[in-house]
């Protein structure tokens, strides 16, 4: 899908279960650095299909992430991605899915939807349910932040001084930059992009998932996340850290993984019966 802007394409796959349908619809969205192809993504969306749920994965338009579904091949694009911008990506997403516009529409069930998110995946998430609550039934966090400003002190007065910096992508070793545009954005919407504080206003249900061992998202950010929500509901999965133990290129399932998709598919079929 083309969004006709700055030359940004959603690139994504529809898993779809067995059967006519139609079926009800989860939104996978990936996190920072992240992409529709890394590890557990593609697994985890099969695994959703195989249990009755039709599975969107796809790559915010702005992600780095090109023709080529596993390199960072567009870093100009990745220095720019707001989370303005990865908003405009879900709600072009949900139009296309309301109006009928994705391939296999006649098997998708646009009553029944919820999202699922990764890490910064989480955040955008919960951004869009809390902008557009009557578009969803329900939203998964697996690790999520729990703010949008994530970013070291040290790294924001960086991209202050010199108008860019970058991080190391230790996967990879490419320096990944980011432009000041992305912090301005922060700031220009820091009322809206305000999670925690409008999270007592959320009334859908929602399933955080937190591995205790995460170094990249402490369990705190799920405790407040739970707090905030009305209807959060916690569930920590013991030994896991951030991607739940699993590694990119997928060597599999790991337990950690296994407990997320079981208790995230129990959350669907609930909310969704």
């Amino acid at each position: 899908m083309n969004l006709n802007k700055e030359d940004r394409k959603i690139r994504g796959e529809l898993h779809l279960p067995e059967g006519t349908g139609p079926h009800p619809v989860v939104i996978i969205c990936h996190g920072f650095k992240g992409f529709k192809e890394w590890g557990f993504f593609p697994h985890t969306a099969r695994s959703l299909a195989g249990s009755g749920f039709a599975a969107i994965t796809f790559n915010f338009s702005m992600n780095g992430v090109g023709e080529n579904p596993e390199t960072f091949a567009e870093l100009e694009k990745f220095a720019r991605n707001t989370f303005s911008r990865e908003q405009e990506d879900l709600r072009f997403l949900f139009q296309q899915l309301t109006h009928g516009a994705l391939p296999g529409a006649e098997s998708l069930d646009t009553q029944r939807v919820a999202l699922l998110g990764h890490s910064r995946g989480g955040a955008n998430s919960l951004l869009f349910a809390l902008d557009h609550p009557d578009a969803v039934r329900g939203v998964v966090l697996w690790n999520s932040v729990s703010r949008v400003d994530f970013f070291s002190d040290e790294l924001k007065q960086e991209i202050r001084n010199k108008g860019r910096a970058t991080i190391l992508n230790a996967r990879t070793g490419q320096e990944m930059p980011i432009d000041r545009e992305v912090l301005d954005d922060i700031e220009l919407h820091r009322k809206r992009f305000n999670l925690l504080g409008r999270l007592p206003g959320f009334a859908k249900p929602m399933l955080i998932l937190q591995g205790d061992e995460d170094a990249a998202v402490p369990v705190q950010a799920a405790r407040d996340l739970q707090t905030a929500a009305p209807r959060g509901v916690l569930h920590l999965i013991h030994g896991a850290g951030h991607t739940f133990n699993a590694v990119h290129p997928f060597q599999g399932p790991t337990p950690q993984l296994n407990e997320a998709i079981e208790a995230t598919t129990r959350f669907l079929r609930e909310i969704f019966s």
